[in-house]
């Protein structure tokens, strides 16, 4: 798999990004994640919504829950949107989340067990085993239309230029 050390830092440090950089134009990757009932997710299962791939390292953490929460209040206003947030952590703990935050209007998938996502799009900090933070938007027909991958994962990514990517489809 192919590892991009120094692409991204957390806490000031370059960390090594394992798996294939997602690009806009690609055709966005297969993947299965574990929702929190513990079944499998397919990506394939949203395809003909526009889907918005919120990543972050742990919904435990202080920047995540801002990033779940922001993305938890636009999937409201989006008609036609499909709206995941994405870690490795256990399905249980963000279950747990969810429902002490009142996050309704997306889902949490976690990417623990396989890495699946995380090795197919690019975003597994080796060093950590989390997946490091950022957006990915594909349209209906399952083409990437935006990405980013935060370069300090401790901070947000831009709300403003994902929801417009979202906006323009």
């Amino acid at each position: 798999m192919e590892q991009r050390k120094g692409v991204v830092t957390f806490g000031g440090g370059p960390v090594t990004l394992n798996g294939k950089e997602i690009k806009v134009g690609d055709k966005a990757p297969e993947f299965t994640a574990i929702k929190n009932d513990l079944s499998p997710y397919n990506l394939s299962e949203d395809l003909g919504n526009i889907i918005v791939i919120s990543v972050v390292p742990s919904i435990d953490t202080g920047v995540c829950e801002l990033q779940t929460i922001n993305f938890n209040q636009e999937a409201s206003k989006l008609d036609g949107v499909k709206m995941l947030t994405i870690s490795c952590d256990l399905p249980f703990a963000q279950g747990r989340f969810c429902a002490a935050k009142g996050i309704d209007n997306l889902i949490t998938l976690s990417d623990h067990r396989d890495l699946d996502f995380g090795l197919k799009y690019g975003f597994v900090i080796d060093e950590l085993r989390l997946l490091s933070r950022g957006v990915v938007v594909i349209d209906k027909d399952g083409t990437v239309k935006y990405v980013e991958y935060v370069k300090e994962v401790t901070t947000e990514p831009d709300y403003v230029k994902a929801l417009e990517a979202v906006k323009s489809l």
